[in-house]
């Protein structure tokens, strides 16, 4: 008797977690079908401003305007790089970048996020899955996590790719020459009797040294060689002195510094160790940041050419303008940076310019049948602006504020700081007043 009792007892247990699972699996499909839907949700505010031949030419105007404000703004620091005034590696570059870090700041922060969240909770979507868990936020934080792991692949990527290429370039030059004419001449000598000379920690193609000053996010910003130096005043003295130096003998022969760091620099040809793996991380950095400025810049785009309202349109086009220069100025800052070869500079700056117009024409063809209001459009909306606001929330951060706000060259000049932080703040303000327009 007992025995049949278990048997019935398990049996309803069974059949009523059955009966649950049920349950949700018909709420949930029904909040995705809801979500899915392509029906219109509430009549918008706006719809007796509704002009269609006007919005046509409004969005005319945008496409233009728009267009020429992200050509202007990502070309100033492009061509820029060529001139005395704008040179990377001059304090206005690195004042404007500050401003640039706090425009995108501000992007991924007050306009995606918000707009995202925004989009997320409204009325139209279900309240099951939508408003029971804070869908944006962890959208972004997911975004920026999915980023640190792509700049860290990125990065491993290309500094193996760079580390391969000086090997075996290293392996014929050192094949073609000779040991002790080598070491007579002051020339190149064989990797094995370098790490002698240098001692058991002399370092090669790309080995860190254990003492060098590291910062999140870039290495090469932190010091100007791969090399222990001192710190404090005497580091800041050492950096100074340092430049000095490389400017009289210049970026193409090797020299040997003195007692004043405590080792010597064997420089070959060309770049120095530090600028290619700066050069590297730049790479990484300028393609990420423009694969999320280019994702919202589309939604931007769409939401702007689906519009028939002008009283909408309006004022967007100086908000937006405005927001595509700052934008291009930032990444055109990364792409200056980079030294990346004509073409491939070219069509990065193509492909930042043309996007927002691409969608807005887009948006503009597609009008008559996409409705911005049904669910399905919230809900992609919401979800692509919060991948959005993580990528571009960690990119300035992570590689824009604390790869040079933290660096050497930026602790040892006051006046540096003092100009960046203001700028930073300048940007990020300005940036932050244009969400009362768009």
């Amino acid at each position: 008797m007992l025995l049949i009792e278990l048997d019935l007892w398990g049996l309803l247990q069974l059949d009523h977690f059955q009966s649950k699972a049920q349950a949700f699996s018909d709420v949930f499909f029904e909040a995705i079908s809801k979500s899915m839907s392509n029906s219109s949700c509430g009549s918008s505010e706006l719809e007796i401003c509704r002009d269609d031949s006007a919005a046509l030419n409004l969005k005319l105007i945008a496409i233009a305007s728009i267009l020429f404000g992200g050509i202007i703004g990502i070309a100033i620091p492009i061509i820029g790089k060529h001139r005395h005034f704008l040179k990377t590696d001059g304090s206005l570059f690195v004042a404007a970048k500050a401003f640039a870090a706090g425009v995108i700041l501000a992007t991924g922060f007050v306009h995606m996020l918000s707009a995202a969240t925004e989009a997320l909770s409204d009325p139209c979507l279900p309240e099951f899955p939508w408003k029971k868990f804070p869908f944006s936020g962890f959208f972004a934080m997911m975004a920026s996590l999915l980023t640190l792991l792509l700049d860290f692949v990125g990065t491993q990527y290309y500094e193996r790719k760079q580390g391969l290429n000086k090997a075996s370039e290293e392996r014929v030059r050192v094949g073609s020459m000779d040991t002790n004419s080598g070491r007579e001449s002051g020339g190149i000598m064989p990797i094995e009797e370098v790490k002698e000379l240098n001692g058991s920690s002399g370092k090669v193609f790309g080995e860190e040294e254990h003492g060098g000053m590291h910062i999140v996010g870039m290495h090469a910003h932190a010091a100007q060689h791969t090399h222990n130096h001192p710190h404090g005043q005497d580091a800041c003295d050492g950096l100074v002195s340092s430049r000095d130096h490389g400017h009289e003998h210049g970026s193409g022969h090797g020299h040997e510094h003195g007692s004043t760091h405590g080792h010597g620099h064997g420089h070959g040809h060309g770049l120095g160790e530090g600028d290619v793996e700066s050069g590297l991380r730049h790479v990484v950095v300028s393609q990420i940041l423009e694969l999320g400025i280019v994702s919202h810049s589309v939604i931007i785009g769409l939401s702007l050419g689906v519009s028939q309202s002008p009283c909408t349109i309006r004022p967007l086009i100086a908000a937006l303008s405005f927001h595509q220069f700052f934008e291009g100025f930032a990444l055109g800052g990364c792409i200056s940076q980079a030294q990346f070869k004509t073409l491939s500079t070219a069509i990065m700056a193509c492909c930042f310019a043309i996007t927002t117009p691409a969608g807005i024409g887009i948006g503009t063809a597609i009008s008559s049948f996409y409705n911005p209001n049904s669910p399905r459009a919230l809900a992609a909306e919401g979800i692509l602006d919060s991948l959005s606001a993580g990528i571009l929330v960690y990119m300035a951060l992570v590689d824009l504020i604390a790869a040079d706000f933290l660096s050497k060259r930026m602790s040892c000049n006051f006046r540096l700081q003092v100009v960046s932080y203001c700028m930073l703040f300048l940007g990020a303000g300005l940036m932050s007043s244009l969400a009362i327009w768009a």
